[in-house]
């Protein structure tokens, strides 16, 4: 069983009278996670709850066995945070800024400032790391927080949105380097984010928040198994006279890019497919079997929480 780094149950916390997490209960593991959810869903506010920055109204959160509210310093130790604002220092080079960072984690001064220089050059910075951070582009500026997220050696990162205010190249290489954070240096990551796309590119572990609570968790791999079988069925010609003999027979269609998802009715087989094609006059081009994705996922579990 995979290991649990960060545990949390019935977790509630306020900001004044309103409930901003409400009894969410879920694990990150070793690895890459990923937490989805539509903005104002509480997703900063479980990583702030996580860094002892934010004390829980109600349930339990551990990181590492410990209580970040009991013990802020030692888990934070542990933890590295790239913040989705700008959080660099005026007048300071991004190798000033990472060494601060590194200092404040607990480092001795010559270990941050060798650490600052190796993870500039993990990050694509080591060519600029004389620069002043305020004088970076958007892009820079997101690898210098990811630096000072890395500098104190982590034993899992929390990135909060870190592809934001990218272009499609700068998203593409920030996800290559997450990936690497995973593989090369092995750490584990939860990457916290709105973009589906980005989570499905590096993560193999999700949870979905929505109105303070967990809505769905567990691996991407399983959560896309359906409890239905669907094929993804390409017909030569007109589809109605086959769709309405799918319906029916008993199964279900739905409408899919230049295709369509085709549900069988219980117990039957893909022969099923092909003999309501036979039955309409239809021929088949292509048929595969079906998954959920990652959308899917995320709807179905959002709307659910709207509903509720």
């Amino acid at each position: 069983m995979t290991e649990t780094l960060v545990e949390f149950e019935a977790l509630t916390v306020r900001y004044g009278s309103r409930v901003a997490l409400d009894k969410a209960s879920g694990r990150f593991t070793r690895g890459a996670t990923g937490l989805l959810g539509p903005n104002g869903a509480g997703k900063t506010t479980l990583l702030k709850a996580l860094l002892g920055f934010l004390s829980p109204s109600g349930g339990r959160l551990e990181a590492f066995g410990l209580s970040p509210s009991a013990k802020p310093l030692e888990v934070r130790r542990r933890i590295g945070y790239m913040p989705e604002v700008d959080a660099h220092l005026p007048d300071l080079t991004a190798v000033q800024t990472v060494a601060f960072a590194g200092e404040l984690s607990g480092l001795p001064q010559s270990e941050s400032m060798r650490r600052a220089h190796e993870v500039l050059q993990f990050v694509g910075l080591g060519e600029e790391r004389y620069r002043k951070v305020e004088t970076y582009s958007t892009g820079m500026k997101q690898k210098a927080k990811l630096a000072t997220a890395l500098v104190h050696d982590p034993e899992i990162v929390l990135l909060d949105e870190p592809t934001n205010g990218l272009d499609p190249a700068g998203r593409e290489e920030m996800l290559a380097l997450i990936g690497d954070i995973v593989t090369l240096r092995g750490l584990s990551v939860v990457l916290c984010s709105h973009l589906l796309r980005d989570v499905e590119k590096v993560c193999e572990n999700i949870l979905v928040i929505s109105g303070g609570a967990i809505r769905t968790q567990g691996r991407v791999e399983d959560l896309k198994k359906l409890e239905r079988d669907w094929y993804v069925v390409r017909v030569k010609t007109d589809a109605d006279a086959f769709i309405a003999e799918v319906r029916k027979r008993g199964g279900d269609a739905q409408p899919w890019p230049d295709a369509w998802r085709v549900a069988l009715p219980e117990g039957a087989s893909v022969a099923w497919i092909f003999a309501a094609a036979a039955a309409s006059s239809t021929q088949i081009r292509h048929v595969r079997k079906a998954e959920d994705t990652l959308e899917d996922i995320f709807l179905r579990a959002t709307s659910n929480a709207n509903a509720a």
